[in-house]
C-alpha cells in the first residue's frame, strides 16, 4: 500500500490486569493483517518476565507477543523501559534493553525521569517513522492521580504521541460502570478529551442484561462503548504478571505431576507454558508455605534474587525435602534456579542482595559467583553433549535465550550443553548448564520450547511411571500462539464495533 504518515493509537485500562496487553495484541494482529505496517509500544513496564531480542536487548514478554501478531521481530524501541522488582522496593532499570542501574522509586523519579522519557521520545520517535500504525499499551490506571505529574505510561504519553485513547474496563472483577465513569471523573478535562470509547472486557453473562447499563454509562461519560468482548478460556497468551499464577497458570491434574516452585521472586515463568501443552502432564504450582507433597519431577524456575528466594527456600522448609526427593525424582533448575542448585551463591559485594552470600541446595557440585561481570543479556544456542536421563533425544541443538548477572563455575559437575551462541556457566569456559543424575540445570530460559527437549524429559517420566512413551511427532505447543492470537483477533472483531476503530485509523493518516 502506499507510504503513509503514522498513527497512534492508545489502549488504556481502568485497572491493572483489564485486556490492555491482549487488546493491543488482537489489534496489531488485525491491522497487519489488513496490510498496514503495524508495531506495538509500551514506554514503561514493569514485569519480571522478560525476553532477549536478536538486538541482544531485554524487554517484556508483552511486547514480544504483541510483537509476534504484528508479524514482526521484536525490538527494544517497542519497550524502552523495563522495570524490573528486585527487594525493598528497589527495582533494576532496563533502558533501551541495557541495565541502567538499580533504583528505588524516589531515585527513579527525582534523579533518571528525564532519561526515561528521553529514551521514550526516542523510540516512539524511530516507531513513527518506521510503521504506518502504532498501538501503544498503557499500565495500570490512568486515574492515580497521586500520580499524574510522574506519569510515564499513560496521559503523558498520549499526549507525547498525540494518540487517542481506548479504555478498557474488566467486568469480571465488578463494578465495571463505577469503574469506568471514576475513570473519567478523575482524569482534569485535557486528558479526558483523549479518550475516544470504551470496551468492556471479560464478560460471561447475558449481554441483554447489561445494554441497558451500557446505554446509561454512555451519557454520564459522552463516548461510546465499542463492544463487550467475551472471556474465553481457550486463549493462552503468555502472562507478565506473576500475580495472575495463582488465578489461572499451573492448576489441573494429569498422568504426571510436575512441581513448580513459586518463588517469591519468580521470573520468566513463560519458560514453562509448553509443558501446559504435554496430554498427560499436570503442573502443581508450589507456594512458600504449602507441601511439595507428591510430584514425579520438580523445576526450581528464575528468579529476580537469587539470593533471597534461597533464604525463602531454607526458611519455609522446602530445601531438606528437595533434597531427599532428589533422590527419587528429577530436579530441575533454570537460571536463578540452576545457581541455587549449586553449594553456594557468593554474593560477597551485596550485588544481587543485601544479604550477602549463601549456601545452595549442594545437589550440584559448582558455585555461583555476583558481581565479576556485567549483566548476560543474549540469544543464545547450545550443543546437548551430556544427555543424562534423556537418553532418547533425537535432536541434540537447543536454543534459548540468557538474563543473568552472576556465573557459574562447575566442578565435578559434568556441563550440559556446549555453548555455539551465548555465554553459559561463565565468559570463559563455553559450556552451559550442568547435568549429574537426577539433577539438571542450565542459563537457557525458553528450554522446554525446545520440542525435542521437553518431549525427551517427558516421555522419561512416563517411561518412570509406566505409562507409555508418547514419542516424536508433531509439536503440540507448535501452533498454539497462532491459534491464540488468530482467535484473539476474531473474538475482537465480531465483538466490537470495527468501523468506529477503523475511522480512528484513518484519522489524520494521509497518502503523500
Amino acid at each position: 500500500m502506499s507510504q503513509l504518515n503514522s498513527k497512534c493509537i492508545m489502549v488504556q485500562g481502568t485497572s491493572s490486569n483489564a485486556g490492555k496487553s491482549i487488546m493491543v495484541a488482537a489489534l496489531c494482529r488485525i491491522y497487519s493483517r489488513r496490510g498496514y505496517r503495524v508495531a506495538p509500544f509500551k514506554s514503561q513496564n514493569m514485569s519480571l518476565n522478560s525476553y532477549t531480542t536478536k538486538e541482544n536487548a531485554e524487554i517484556a514478554i508483552a511486547q514480544v507477543f504483541q510483537a509476534e501478531a504484528a508479524g514482526l521481530e521484536p525490538s527494544h524501541h517497542m519497550n524502552p523501559v523495563l522495570l524490573k522488582p528486585k527487594e525493598d522496593f528497589i527495582s533494576q532499570v532496563i533502558v533501551h534493553g541495557k541495565p541502567a542501574g538499580d533504583m528505588n522509586f524516589y531515585e527513579y523519579q527525582q534523579n533518571f525521569r528525564d532519561q526515561a522519557l528521553e529514551a521514550i521520545s526516542e523510540s516512539l520517535e524511530y516507531l513513527k517513522n518506521e510503521y504506518d500504525l502504532i498501538f501503544i499499551e498503557g499500565a495500570g490506571s490512568p486515574a492515580e492521580i497521586n500520580m499524574r505529574d510522574r506519569d510515564l505510561a499513560n496521559m503523558e504519553i498520549a499526549h507525547l504521541a498525540d494518540a487517542d485513547v481506548i479504555l478498557v474496563a474488566d467486568i469480571d472483577r465488578g463494578g465495571v460502570f463505577a469503574s469506568i465513569a471514576g475513570t473519567f471523573s478523575l482524569l482534569d478535562e485535557k486528558d479526558r478529551s483523549r479518550i475516544k470509547a470504551v470496551v468492556i472486557n471479560k464478560f460471561r453473562g447475558n449481554l441483554d442484561i447489561l445494554m441497558p447499563g451500557i446505554q446509561q454509562i454512555e451519557k454520564i461519560i459522552g463516548v461510546p462503548v465499542l463492544g463487550v468482548l467475551p472471556y474465553d478460556h481457550s486463549l493462552k497468551i503468555p502472562e507478565e504478571d506473576s500475580a495472575s499464577l495463582s488465578e489461572r497458570k499451573y492448576r489441573g491434574n494429569g498422568d504426571i505431576t510436575i512441581g513448580v516452585m513459586r518463588l517469591p521472586r519468580i521470573s520468566n515463568f513463560t519458560d514453562l507454558d509448553p509443558l501446559e501443552y504435554e496430554p498427560d502432564i499436570g503442573l502443581k504450582l508450589i507456594e512458600i508455605g504449602d507441601r511439595i507433597g507428591n510430584i514425579d519431577a520438580l523445576i526450581i524456575p528464575g528468579t529476580r534474587n537469587t539470593v533471597n528466594d534461597m533464604i525463602a527456600l531454607n526458611e519455609g522448609g522446602f530445601s531438606d525435602e528437595i533434597r531427599e526427593l532428589s533422590k527419587k525424582i528429577p530436579i530441575m533448575g533454570i537460571c536463578g534456579g540452576y545457581q541455587m542448585l549449586g553449594n553456594e551463591i557468593v554474593d560477597e559485594n551485596l550485588k544481587e542482595s543485601k544479604y550477602g552470600s549463601v549456601k545452595g541446595l549442594g545437589l550440584l557440585d559448582s558455585v555461583t559467583y555476583f558481581g565479576k561481570v556485567p549483566k548476560i543479556i543474549s540469544r543464545s544456542q547450545g550443543l546437548l553433549i551430556n544427555k543424562g536421563f534423556l537418553k532418547d533425544i533425537p535432536l541434540e541443538t537447543i536454543t534459548g535465550y540468557e538474563l543473568h548477572e552472576g556465573i557459574t563455575e562447575i566442578n565435578t559437575t559434568k556441563p550440559l550443553l556446549k555453548i555455539i551462541k551465548g555465554c553459559g556457566n561463565t565468559l570463559e569456559s563455553d559450556y552451559d548448564g550442568a547435568i549429574e543424575g537426577n539433577i539438571m540445570g542450565t542459563y537457557f530460559h525458553g528450554i522446554f520450547h525446545n520440542y525435542y527437549f521437553r518431549r525427551a524429559f517427558t516421555d522419561y517420566l512416563r517411561e518412570k511411571k509406566g505409562l507409555k512413551k508418547l514419542g516424536f511427532s508433531e509439536d503440540p505447543f507448535k501452533n498454539s500462539k497462532q491459534f491464540s492470537l488468530d482467535r484473539l483477533a476474531e473474538i475482537v472483531e465480531n465483538n466490537m464495533d470495527m468501523e468506529f476503530v477503523d475511522k480512528m485509523v484513518l484519522e489524520n493518516i494521509k497518502k503523500n
